[in-house]
C-alpha cells in the first residue's frame, strides 16, 4: 500500500502539467471568449479592443494566478475591475448596451458550464 501511494505521488511530482502553468480551462475559455468576442473593453474609462483585453486580463491571470483559485475568483479578484482604481471593467458588444465585465464573465462561464454536461 505505501509503495503503491509513493508511486502515485512520484507520478504526480514529475507530471510535466503539473508545472506547465497552463491556466485553469474554466479560465482560459473566460480568456479566449474575451479575445474573440468583438467587443470593446472598457478599463478606466479607455476603450480596448478585445484582444488588447484578452492580453492585459491574461498578464493579470499570470502575475495574480495566487489570488484566483477558481473561474469565479478570477472574475471575482482579478477581471471585473482595475485593482490600481477599483473601477469597474466594462464590455460594449455589437448590439448590445455596456455591461460590467463581470457580469459578462460569469454568463460565458455559465454557458460553458452547461456545455461541459
Amino acid at each position: 500500500m505505501k509503495l503503491s501511494l509513493l508511486i502515485i505521488v512520484a507520478a504526480l511530482l514529475h507530471s510535466p502539467a503539473l508545472f506547465a502553468g497552463d491556466p485553469d480551462p474554466e479560465i482560459d475559455h473566460l480568456l479566449e471568449a474575451i479575445g474573440d468576442s468583438g467587443c470593446i473593453f472598457i478599463r478606466n474609462g479607455t476603450r480596448h479592443d478585445a484582444e488588447k483585453a484578452e492580453d492585459h486580463l491574461r498578464m493579470k491571470y499570470d502575475r495574480g494566478r495566487r489570488y484566483a483559485t477558481s473561474a469565479e475568483t478570477f472574475i471575482e479578484r482579478l477581471a471585473s475591475k482595475s485593482s490600481m482604481t477599483r473601477k469597474l471593467y466594462m464590455m460594449e458588444c455589437p448590439g448590445a448596451e455596456a455591461e460590467p465585465a463581470g457580469d459578462w464573465l460569469m454568463r460565458r462561464l455559465e454557458e460553458f458550464r452547461a456545455g461541459q454536461t
